[in-house]
């Protein structure tokens, strides 16, 4: 196949600024340690990120004719992503977050939709966009246009050609479920945040969790716990949890993202499930070790060894959510 990896959805511009626990009244100014921009979006980070980490990668979305936009593009050219179906919609603005990250790490956000609700992903690009290894789509319930059946008959597609595809989302509340729910009979690994995983199924219990998607036609789920680690529960009956590794959080931005890119590289190395959560938890953490979404990851064998060489969390979270 052409490529390794395709990372269909959103693509965002990013600006962050570290810490900011207030917001100054009135007219006031607050000064912060650090202000950087990135590429960002649950396909934007994925692209990037499984380029730096080996993967040959073709970005699909969509960005404005804005200086967003071309930065956008640029940034994705750099770490050579092949950018020839990222479409520049003239009546867009590219879409934009401004996030404020806190001391601990949080991240709350303002954003700003644009293009990503408005790209189409036309019949005359499937063949190069399904001409990929690995299928990845990310975004569901920000892509307006390609939303519901556009993405069905994409994923549907993706599968019928052999590929295997992963699939992640922004948010997870019921108001979704009506537009992730169609699409797990064709998605190999449904990888959302616990969060997520929660807001659209309405339970609690972290097996519950995983075998309400696997119910709804997912091969494996894989949901991200932040400081609880990991869980992967397969439809053939494996499950099993990995722990997160022992970082000073700096920023969680992106680590969803690279923890979808990292599994992808795993899984196309062949190495076994619980090695690919592994190796995708470590590319997650080094991105919390810094601002934006690409932060800490610079190729697959730095990861490997931050993977094989740091310490793990030995703390067992009190949490309802825990099954093991």
């Amino acid at each position: 196949m052409r490529y390794d990896y395709a990372s269909v959805g959103f693509y965002t511009f990013d600006c962050l600024g570290y810490p900011i626990d207030h917001l100054p009244g009135g007219g006031g100014v607050a000064f912060v340690d650090e202000i950087t921009l990135a590429v960002s979006g649950t396909a934007g980070s994925c692209a990037i990120d499984a380029a730096k980490l080996g993967l040959k990668t073709l970005a699909v979305g969509a960005v404005g004719p804005d200086p967003m936009g071309r930065w956008v593009l640029e940034q994705l050219d750099t770490h050579g992503v092949d950018t020839s179906t990222m479409q520049v919609l003239q009546q867009s603005r590219t879409s934009t977050t401004i996030v404020t990250t806190r001391s601990d790490g949080a991240r709350p956000a303002m954003h700003m939709k644009g293009a990503t609700g408005e790209f189409v992903i036309e019949d005359a690009m499937l063949d190069q966009v399904l001409d990929a290894r690995v299928v990845h789509l990310g975004g569901t319930g920000l892509m307006n246009r390609m939303d519901g059946a556009r993405s069905v008959a994409l994923l549907s597609e993706a599968k019928a050609r052999g590929c295997i595809t992963t699939h992640d989302l922004l948010a997870g509340t019921p108001e979704f479920l009506p537009l992730v729910e169609p699409l797990m009979p064709w998605v190999d690994y449904f990888i959302p945040s616990i969060e997520e995983a929660e807001g659209l199924s309405g339970l609690r219990d972290i097996e519950d969790i995983a075998r309400f998607f696997l119910d709804k036609g997912a091969g494996c789920c894989v949901l991200t716990l932040g400081g609880a680690g990991a869980w992967y529960h397969h439809s053939d009956g494996t499950r099993f949890l990995v722990p997160a590794f022992d970082i000073d959080v700096r920023c969680t931005c992106g680590c969803g993202d690279a923890f979808d890119a990292g599994f992808a590289a795993a899984i196309l190395r062949n190495h076994d499930p619980e090695t690919a959560v592994r190796f995708a938890q470590a590319a997650a953490a080094l991105v919390a070790t810094g601002l934006g979404s690409q932060a800490g990851i610079r190729s697959f064998e730095q990861t490997w060894e931050f993977m094989n060489n740091t310490p793990v969390r030995t703390e067992r979270k009190n949490s309802a959510r825990r099954a093991v």
